[in-house]
């Protein structure tokens, strides 16, 4: 059973120098439980960790498919689980920021270079 606060949330590359209108191709999209304010509840998911699959998707590239992460300390990142090949991703402030369309979030990629994305939607699994 689904749990009703499980959502899908994608995050598309915002303005930068090299995409100056932003990329609606590169991005990711995941699943993870929000509370009313949007903000993933740790609790929550502990109990649907399966469930919290992340896909990176690049234009060139192939689709990069793992999970949310929580890790020590409290930090969330993506790990990539299929290939085992590449390094987490870490969201900066994922744990404090509130996931809203519209809004704005960074990741650290794995080469250790951040990027800022935009909440483009959020829909209920």
């Amino acid at each position: 059973m689904t749990d009703s606060r499980l959502r899908q949330v994608r995050l598309n590359l915002a303005r930068s120098q090299e995409y100056p209108s932003g990329s609606s191709t590169h991005g990711y999209e995941f699943i993870a439980p929000l509370d009313e304010d949007g903000h993933i509840d740790a609790d929550l998911w502990k109990k649907h960790r399966k469930e919290c699959r992340v896909r990176r998707f690049w234009e060139g590239e192939p689709d990069d498919i793992g999970h949310l992460v929580h890790r020590p300390g409290g930090s969330w990142a993506f790990h990539y689980d299929i290939d085992g090949d590449e390094d987490d991703e870490a969201g900066y402030r994922f744990g404090a920021h509130a996931f809203k369309v519209g809004e704005y979030v960074s990741i650290k990629d794995e080469d250790g270079d951040m990027h800022t994305f935009q909440v483009v939607t959020i829909d209920r699994i």
